[in-house]
Order: C-alpha cells, then structure tokens, then sequence
C-alpha cells in the first residue's frame, strides 16, 4: 500500500475531490477487460441538432418526413428526415451516432435553416477546459448533463485507453507521496504527460474523422486549435492547403502596379451615389434572363410609312411637337397589354416585415421606368399609366421625360413609383444585354438594337429562299424568388 494514502483508496479508486481540485491520472480497475486513459469525461449530453444550411440562400424548408422518433438510436450518417425546399428534396443524415431524444417539427412545418430540428442524446468527451457547472448548463438551457450509470450529476472517474500500456503506480521503497501543495520535482512529473501531450491532438468527432480518412490525412500529423487540443474541420482544411506547394512569389512581386502621378480620386456625383445605393439592393435579388429574338420588319416598315406621312402633313409650327415614332413606345404598349394577362409582373416585391412575411403587391397601374442616358449619368423617368396611351401620346411622353432628364429639370415625382422598367439600349448599340432589377420590382426589359439579318423562308410552293428581316433581341431579367421561367417564357412569347 502506497504511503500518505488513506486504506478506502488502497484500489487506486482515486478521484479529485480527495486531492482538492488537483488533476491526478490514476490508473482504475475497468468494468470491462480493456484499460482506458483518457484526459477528459465521458458524459451523455442531450445537444441541439441543427438544420444546415442547404446552399443557394435557402432560408427554410419544409419537413416531407421523418425517419427517426424519439427514443430511437442512430449512428453518424443514417437518414434523419427528408425536407423540400423551393428548389429540391433534400435528405438530412445524422451527424452524431446517440439516441433521438425531442423532435422540434411535425411534419409539413417550415423548419428554419439555423435553428434545432431535433434533440440528440449523445456521448461526447468534455475536457476540464470547457469548464461549465452543473448550474451553468441547466440555468442557460443548453445541455443536460447525466451520468449514465446512476442518472446523477456525478464526477467520473479517469480511465485508461486502449493505445497505453497497463501501468501501475507503484512507489520507490523510502519515496513518500508529496503532500498537496509541495511542488513537484522535475524528476517525479507525470509519467503520462507525453502521452497525454500526443493524445491531445489526437482528439476529434466522427465527422472530422470521416472528412481524414476521405483526404488520406493522418490526425497525428495535425495540431488541433479545438477545446482541448480537439482537430476540427478547419485544422483539416489548413494543414490540406499548406500541404500544397506554394506558389512562387516573384510573379506577385513582379505583378503589382507602382503608383503613379497620373492617378485622380473621383467622388461620385449626386446621381452616381443614388446609382451605386440602388444597385447594391439589387444585389440581393436571384436575377434570371430570357431572351427572345422577334422579327420587327412589318412593324419598322409601318413605323417608316407613318413619319414619312406626319413630315409631309406637319407644317413647320407643329414639327417639332410631333416627335418622330419609335420602336420603344410601340413596344412599351405591346408589354403593357400582355401585362392584363400577366398581372404578376407589374407588381413590387414587399419585404418590409422580414422575408418570411415577404408578399406581392400588384399594382393597378402600369408605370413604367424608361432609362434615359443623360451627360450626368443614367436616369430612369417614369411614365405613368402606360395602359391609357396610346402608341402617340408614349412617344410624346417619352420625348418631353428625356428633354427634362437631359436637362437636369426632372421633378422628384418623374423619378418615383416605377412598377417595370424597359432599358432601350439599341439605341446606343448591342442585342443581348442582361438588365439588372430595380427593388422593389421583380422585371425589366432591355430593347436591342435592331438589325438586318438574312433568313431562310418558305415561298408560295414551299421552295426556301434567303430573304433579309429586321429583327431585335429582347432580354427579359425576372426576380427568381416571385416569377419562374415558365411564366415569363410565355408573357413574353404572347
């Protein structure tokens, strides 16, 4: 029997309360046959499961079903449930391997990304350094501690693991057992301290365990930053990377660009800043384009006829008040018509509650945004109640809000109120363009420059020939979180 130790701990049955607080590792007779050494508790732990984050900004999902109850075991990787989302079905597997405790949705719930699913009653390891009371944890309804043999809130003993040889503390004949508060010898340290010291950063959950063997990694090899010299998923990921070969830095070096003399910083205008604002929002919106390309030549052909025939009736007093006609307000009054059967793209996008209290508002009226290119910048004029014009009076229109822009005396109301945007960008030139949205509006439309293209058609006997058409490429932007391809496929193919 060792000196200085009472007969009741003669067993090695030691734990911390008789050495006041003082870490000791004691070697202890196992209920099992094996020996475990470990440097932290093994306790049941009831822990949050929370609902991952899916990708593509999916903010919640709906529970399709569960595969688990409570009360039920599971190990890491088996399935949990299934939830859809507005894009895809999605299987949730466990990360954990313990027993199902609470399930926090029924099913067909919206279960918030972020937020618990269910509650896992698992066997985690924690180390002295986590350092939370009984008190803590049940005050702050976070964790619930349990020892697993007696259901009390118990101190565990220390064990052995299985990668250390059995060793027994057996003292020097004439050595006594320090007493608390002696300090320690450099020749009586712990004769566990390098083991321990290597074990430390051998620690790790099943799932960084999975993600080592997946990458051929070593956990000996990587010094863990956890609680407890524990690896984590991001020791992984930085050992991965500075595994890498380094790229030379004399290209970077080389590459950087002196500055120079000629350099000038150019505050933003007043129009500019609006833009930047405006177009930061935008950032937020989930763009998607379409594009269609229709043959205008019977309508450019029409438009021709009709300015030819207002110069020759105009006299010189009424000219200049008789704009010449476009394709833009002709095109302007084909949308607002397809709007009457497509009311949910004139319509703006309320957020103001939060996205989950998101609601469509459609709006009555149809005022529409026309971007005007003016020598302070770009602005967008709206005309309002495109529905009660006719095909004149949007050109008249168009013309008076494109003088005023130019001249800097547009009114705060002339800018206001948009509930669709068409961006005429043929007249500057390009076919495609990708227009970008406007919130809170969920579309825009950017016109095209026309062209002369050479098309095969069909002749009275069915016989092809290559006949040149004039033809224009519209590009629809729509919000994907409102409209799908589907629906504006077929607004603009009406």
């Amino acid at each position: 029997m060792m000196k200085g130790v009472p007969r009741s701990l003669s067993r090695l049955s030691w734990n911390r309360s008789y050495f006041s607080n003082r870490t000791t590792f004691a070697v202890i007779p196992c209920r099992e046959s094996r020996r475990c050494f470990h440097a932290s508790e093994p306790r049941c732990v009831v822990k949050p499961y929370l609902l991952a984050d899916i990708g593509e900004g999916i903010t919640e999902c709906q529970i399709m079903s569960w595969n688990v109850k409570p009360g039920d075991r599971v190990e890491q990787f088996d399935l949990i449930c299934e939830v859809q989302s507005d894009k895809a079905s999605v299987e949730i597997t466990s990360r954990f391997d313990g027993t199902i405790k609470a399930l926090h949705y029924e099913v067909d719930d919206m279960a918030v990304v972020g937020k618990p699913i269910l509650d896992i009653d698992i066997e985690e390891e924690i180390t002295d350094q986590e350092g939370l009371t009984t008190a803590q944890l049940n005050s702050e309804g976070q964790t619930e501690i349990l020892n697993k043999q007696s259901g009390q809130l118990e101190e565990p003993e220390l064990e052995i693991m299985d990668d250390i040889q059995q060793t027994a503390y057996t003292e020097e004949p004439g050595q006594p057992v320090e007493s608390e508060g002696e300090p320690k010898s450099s020749t009586q340290s712990d004769p566990f301290a390098d083991k321990r010291s290597t074990q430390a950063s051998s620690v790790a959950i099943p799932a960084v365990r999975h993600m080592l063997k997946g990458m051929n990694l070593k956990i000996s090899e990587i010094t863990g930053t956890g609680k407890g010299g524990r690896v984590t998923k991001e020791d992984v990921q930085r050992h991965a990377a500075s595994a890498s070969p380094a790229k030379p830095t004399t290209t970077a070096v080389e590459s950087v660009v002196k500055p120079t003399t000629d350099d000038r910083v150019v505050p933003f205008s007043g129009i500019e800043k609006e833009m930047f604002k405006v177009m930061t929002r935008s950032r937020n919106i989930p763009h998607f384009l379409y594009t269609q390309i229709v043959d205008c030549t019977s309508l450019s052909g029409l438009r021709k006829r009709v300015n030819a025939d207002k110069a020759a009736t105009s006299d010189t007093s009424t000219s200049g008040s008789t704009p010449k006609l476009t394709l833009l307000p002709i095109i302007m009054k084909v949308v607002s018509q397809v709007f009457n059967d497509f009311p949910k793209l004139n319509a703006h996008l309320d957020t103001s509650n939060g996205d989950s209290s998101a609601q469509l508002v459609l709006k009555g009226s149809h005022n529409f945004g026309v971007a005007v290119d003016t020598p302070r910048g770009l602005l967008v004029a709206v005309v309002r109640d495109v529905q009660n014009h006719s095909v004149f009076s949007l050109a008249a229109e168009i013309k008076r809000l494109g003088d005023l822009a130019r001249e800097g005396r547009l009114a705060p109301n002339d800018l206001k109120g948009a509930t669709f945007t068409i961006s005429n960008i043929g007249s500057i030139g390009g076919s495609v363009v990708s227009p970008v949205i406007v919130d809170p509006q969920i579309g825009i439309l950017g016109i095209g420059q026309s062209r002369g293209v050479p098309v095969f058609e069909k002749d009275g006997s069915g016989a092809e020939r290559m006949v040149k058409r004039e033809q224009v490429v519209l590009s629809w932007s729509a919000d994907h979180r409102v409209l799908d391809g589907a629906t504006v496929a077929r607004c603009a193919e009406a």
